[in-house]
């Protein structure tokens, strides 16, 4: 062999070992999840159910770090640009990460500035009302709407969230004029829907879940192919005479592209343990949650996916976030 085709065989196979032993010895410290979503709701309960466990299968602190704001740039931004070792780590939401690079021409990170690690929960939306509004089904919903053009303000967990176009995909496929009010979080937006002062909130069930049982709100339909179990007796959008109106909320965990593949796959593998553990099995059933791991490979292909057809769907409704 030539000497210059030896020095690069052997720096390849120094690269190779070096990741490998990199791998093995991960973690060596504290883990942290990085959340873009304030305490409450999906992004963060799927953070936590799945923390605990993951920092006694890695036998290392994993600790759970809310950073909400900008659409949740702020914390995509400190991830894109933390140091792509495994230690810092983006719970990510589906609406923000296919959502925003479509939304904005500026977006301070892409989604090639992260590597996929694992899928880790997935969520229908519950489409609620508050008791005012003079409707008792989704097909009841959009005639009061029809006959009253803007005068349904709806709420979202911000500009940008599934809340959002998802309740924009609804009014594509109803031809409704419904008004937009953001939120920062579920936390603040369920206070203004329990007080009437919003009538409609399309979100997922940990923000509204205990509020329907308990009579305050009123659930129409579930967009979903399946009934919710927690709510039986909740017709899906389908079976409410809405089909093709259906919204599947998803969280991630992703690292900073770069990092070496030999502890995304540690880190996923273990993630596959954590998610199978009965204490996140019931942490999840309580909170109305899925949890359904996908391997690097599988979100990924989601991710190309969900791009393209919220994309779309952005297109259509004409929303821009710059």
């Amino acid at each position: 062999m030539r000497p210059r085709m030896i020095r690069k065989l052997a720096g390849a196979a120094l690269l190779l070992c070096s990741s490998a032993a990199f791998g093995q010895a991960f973690p060596a410290s504290t883990v942290t999840l990085v959340v873009p979503n304030p305490p409450g709701g999906l992004v963060d309960t799927s953070a936590r159910l799945v923390g605990e466990p993951l920092s006694r299968l890695l036998k290392q602190t994993v600790v759970v770090d809310n950073r909400p704001g900008g659409s949740g740039n702020i914390a995509y931004q400190m991830v894109a640009r933390s140091k792509p070792d495994g230690y810092t780590l983006l719970t990510s939401y589906s609406a923000y990460h296919t959502g925003n690079p479509n939304l904005m021409k500026n977006l301070p990170w892409q989604p090639k500035d992260f590597t996929p690690v694992a899928l880790l929960t997935v969520a229908t939306n519950v489409v609620a009302v508050h008791p005012s509004l003079p409707v008792n089904n989704l097909k009841e919903l959009i005639e009061y709407a029809k006959k009253n053009p803007g005068k349904i303000n709806y709420a979202s967990q911000g500009n940008g969230s599934l809340s959002h176009l998802g309740t924009e995909l609804f009014k594509q496929l109803t031809n409704t004029e419904i008004t937009h009010v953001p939120y920062k979080g579920s936390g603040q937006a369920i206070q203004d829907v329990l007080a009437g002062q919003v009538q409609l909130f399309i979100t997922t069930p940990p923000s509204v879940m205990q509020h329907v049982q308990a009579g305050k709100l009123k659930a129409l339909a579930i967009a979903g192919k399946n009934r919710h179990p927690m709510l039986p007796n909740v017709p899906t959008t389908a079976e409410a005479g809405l089909p093709g109106f259906e919204l599947e909320s998803w969280v991630g965990l992703f690292a900073p592209a770069a990092t070496p593949p030999a502890v995304v796959t540690k880190l996923s593998e273990e993630v596959k343990r954590a998610l199978e553990q009965p204490e996140a099995k019931q942490q999840a059933a309580g909170q109305g949650i899925e949890l359904r791991y996908l391997p690097p490979e599988a979100l990924n292909a989601l991710v190309r996916k969900e791009l393209d057809y919220w994309g779309k769907v952005i297109k259509t409704a004409k929303i821009t976030l710059d």
